[in-house]
This record gives structure tokens, C-alpha cells and sequence, in this order.
């Protein structure tokens, strides 16, 4: 198998639950070509997009969306979300910078990381029935909710990837660990290959769709938060870690779907064309 053949099946082993294997050789190859995040976006982005379009066209708004949050976790793991905890716990925190590190690194569960996870999983239900809401304002037909669904979700999903790169570009190792090895191997121009392949998939998805240039806002909305996501945790950190760059997925993801939210509410027109 070429090196690239096994980071490309390593990556998918890093970054969801797919039972394709991985090794350290793998990983090694993966963190060769961090890029290779944006094409696990696209691929789990096509799965989630497709669940997500049969969820709404045959269950509620509210079924829908708790099926496709419980789907999104089966297939990427918890291991993001348990980054949000411990970030929740690190910030939360009172005292000095030491004190915040220390219950960032810390394994057991506090107050702060449960009302962080918490807080992530109501934010992606609310906004995935907010989209169902406004989505059926706009389109008469249960389909073209389904159809906006799809997007949706395949969007939200590479800029999640996206999010990920843009902590380990921009961001600073604060400790050893699978995070800084992703922090010092994602260079500048692995990460603009990544910019270009994730902004090509959004636009075309939203072109595919007659959406015009919608998908590219919450791509960049979720660019955005991520880099004051690391603001945040470089004031209290000083940098970041693997916590840290789960948690962008998290963020990036629910940035992306509340950019395509309130496009939709607020469109005149202007911005896209009709289904």
C-alpha cells in the first residue's frame, strides 16, 4: 500500500469510526498529509448529508434532529465532544494559568465540562429544528426540506475539518501528544490545500443544490469562531492541545449550521436561487 493509500485509510480510522484499522506507520503517513482531514469531511459530510435526507423526509422535526445527532456521534465517536468537556472544565477553572492546565489535562469529569458538552448537544438539536422550521417557511414540499437537510449537513461537516486545521495551523503546542504532533505537522501550505479543497466541496454542494454561493458563509463562519476559539484558549492556556482542536470540530460544526440558519431567515433573494 503507497503512503498515501495509508493515510488516507489511517485518517479515516483517526477521525471516525469506521473500522478500517490504524496504525502508528498509518499515522505517521496521516500527519505527513494533514490535509487529508477536508476528504474525511467530504466522505463523512456524503453519509451524514444522506441520513439527514431520509430523517426529514419521513420523521418530525424533532425526531430528526435527536436521529441525526445520534447518528453524527456513532460515526465520528465521542471523542470530540469528550474535548469539549475537558475544555469546559479548563476554562471554568479558577485561579492561574497552571490551575486552568491542570483541570484541562485533568481525567476526571467537573461541573464545567458537563454543562460545555451539554451546552453542545441542546445548541445542535436547537439548531438542526430551527433549520427544519425555517426551511419549511421557505419551501413548500417536504422534499426540498430534505434536499436543504443534505446540504446542511455535508457543509457543516467539512468546515468542521476545516476547524480542526485551522486550530493545528495557527495554534501552539502547549504539551506533548497526539495534538502536537498535529499542531507541528500542519504547515501553512497543507492547510491552504485543505482551504481549497473544503471551499470547492461547500460551493459546489450549494451550486449542486441551486444554493449559489451559500455554501461558502458558514465554511468561513466556522473559520471565524475557530480563531477565537484560539484567542480564548491562548489567553487561558497559552496555547493548545488535542482538547482544544477536538473541540473546534465541535464548534465549527454548529457555527457552520447556524450560518446556514439564519441565511435562509434572513435571505431577500439576493443570495441564492430558488430550489
Amino acid at each position: 500500500m503507497t503512503g498515501f493509500l495509508l493515510a488516507l485509510r489511517s485518517s479515516f480510522g483517526f477521525l471516525s469510526t469506521i473500522p478500517v484499522g490504524i496504525t502508528m506507520e498509518g499515522l505517521d503517513e496521516f500527519f505527513k498529509r494533514t490535509y487529508l482531514h477536508i476528504l474525511v469531511g467530504i466522505v463523512l459530510g456524503l453519509i451524514m448529508g444522506a441520513v439527514a435526507y431520509v430523517l426529514a423526509l419521513f420523521l418530525s422535526p424533532q425526531l430528526s434532529a435527536i436521529f441525526i445527532v445520534i447518528f453524527v456521534y456513532y460515526l465520528t465517536g465521542l471523542n470530540h465532544l469528550d474535548g469539549i468537556a475537558d475544555l469546559g472544565d479548563g476554562l471554568t477553572a479558577h485561579g492561574s494559568r497552571e490551575k486552568k492546565l491542570k483541570a484541562l489535562k485533568d481525567m476526571s469529569l467537573g461541573i464545567g465540562g458537563v454543562a460545555y458538552a451539554a451546552l453542545i448537544i441542546i445548541a445542535f438539536y436547537a439548531t438542526l429544528t430551527s433549520l427544519y422550521g425555517e426551511s419549511i417557511v421557505l419551501y413548500s414540499t417536504t422534499a426540498d426540506v430534505a434536499r436543504i437537510f443534505f446540504f446542511a449537513m455535508f457543509v457543516a461537516e467539512v468546515s468542521a475539518m476545516q476547524s480542526m486545521l485551522t486550530i493545528a495551523a495557527f495554534g501552539k503546542s502547549i504539551h506533548e501528544g497526539l495534538g502536537s504532533i498535529l499542531v507541528n505537522k500542519t504547515t501553512v501550505p497543507k492547510y491552504l490545500i485543505g482551504f481549497v479543497i473544503g471551499s470547492i466541496a461547500c460551493l459546489g454542494s450549494s451550486f449542486y443544490f441551486g444554493l449559489g454561493i451559500v455554501g461558502i458563509i458558514p465554511f468561513i463562519a466556522a473559520i471565524a469562531a475557530t480563531l477565537i476559539l484560539l484567542n480564548v484558549s491562548n489567553r487561558h492556556f497559552g496555547g493548545v492541545n488535542g482538547d482544544v482542536i477536538g473541540s473546534s470540530n465541535e464548534i465549527g460544526r454548529i457555527i457552520a449550521l447556524i450560518a446556514i440558519y439564519l441565511v435562509l431567515k434572513y435571505n431577500t433573494g439576493g443570495l441564492f436561487w430558488t430550489l
